[in-house]
């Protein structure tokens, strides 16, 4: 470790912790920023590929959008960090051939005010009827760009 460097520069980051990061930044961004900017506001110490990297992600996610600026894209924040979870949670089922069960195994392993807050959330959702029920939720944008 050299000198410059404290004890957290050094730790391996948890998944999705830089995404998160990212996305704090933009979403007290005044407006649409550039990667440079928000390399700032993470501190200055990650390289502009790898800020550039997260942010490309992150679109692919539907997590953040961009628009062209000159040569470059100015980003912004399309999704909180509730979002993001809520996009990798449906990443996971999606990925599993057995939903029922995934879904049975979640909801079994939560707690039991995790188990109610799920409920009352469900019971407050408009209802569909049979023929109009999908796995594509209205709130959730598929990731086909990684399909």
């Amino acid at each position: 470790m050299s000198e410059r460097e404290g004890p957290d520069e050094r730790r391996r980051r948890g998944q999705g912790e830089l995404e998160s990061q990212v996305l704090a930044a933009l979403r007290e961004a005044p407006g649409p920023v550039n990667a440079g900017w928000v390399r700032e506001r993470l501190g200055g110490t990650l390289a502009y590929t790898t800020v550039m990297t997260i942010l490309t992600r992150l679109q692919a996610k539907n997590a953040v959008t961009r628009e062209r600026s000159g040569r470059s894209f100015e980003w912004r924040a399309a999704s909180d960090g509730a979002g993001l979870a809520a996009l990798r949670m449906r990443r996971v089922l999606d990925a599993e051939s057995d939903r029922e069960t995934v879904l049975a195994r979640f909801v079994t392993a939560l707690s039991y005010d995790d188990e109610r807050l799920l409920r009352d959330l469900l019971d407050d959702l408009p209802h569909e009827s049979p023929n109009e029920s999908s796995h594509e939720s209205p709130n959730v944008v598929a990731d086909e760009a990684e399909d």
